[in-house]
């Protein structure tokens, strides 16, 4: 069984709070991706609640986004389409997340994998330098010996120098990163 995990393919991450064109540019590649892979494909979503701006992240980070229930933290309108499209009903196959990496998907996969063994684990999404690497990260430490990969066609970081350098550590960390220009 193979996984592709679409990371935080958000609306406040694309064009809203916190977006920014490189972001833009990865959806129509994502869809794609979405489209023709062949296997379970889970979508998680950085969730925060209205105290946001008073949490540890949000001293740090102070841009108030992906506030459940708004427009920002709604899957891009072509990525849910294509969930939807899938059979999966609203909140099926997604996991909301409160911080950059998903114990829960850890966890999870690492169920899913004592069921049917795992081949590999995709990772697609936003950001590259945050949340992508972590869950990357997260993922290898609870699965070690699954092949985990980031398609790098299909990831934007904060800025173009964070995302090279989050796909530099990840290959130091035997994550195989594909399709980098």
């Amino acid at each position: 069984m193979k996984y592709l995990i679409v990371v935080d393919m958000q609306n406040d991450f694309v064009d809203g709070a916190l977006g920014t064109k490189e972001a833009e540019k990865i959806v129509p590649g994502v869809a794609e991706k979405i489209r023709h892979f062949d296997g379970r494909i889970l979508y998680t979503k950085d969730t925060h609640e209205n105290n946001y701006l008073e949490t540890a992240e949000g001293k740090k980070l102070p841009v108030a986004h992906c506030i459940r229930g708004t427009k920002g933290w709604e899957l891009v309108p072509e990525i849910q389409k294509l969930a939807e499209a899938a059979g999966h009903s609203e909140g099926a196959n997604e996991i909301e997340k409160p911080t950059f990496g998903s114990v829960e998907l850890g966890k999870l996969l690492a169920r899913e994998n004592e069921k049917e063994p795992i081949d590999s684990i995709t990772l697609v999404g936003l950001c590259t330098d945050i949340c992508v690497i972590s869950n990357a990260m997260l993922i290898k430490a609870f699965l070690p010996e699954i092949q985990i990969i980031v398609d790098a066609s299909c990831c934007a970081g904060v800025t173009p120098e964070s995302h090279r350098q989050a796909l530099a550590a990840m290959k130091v960390c035997q994550i195989e990163v594909i399709n980098e220009e």
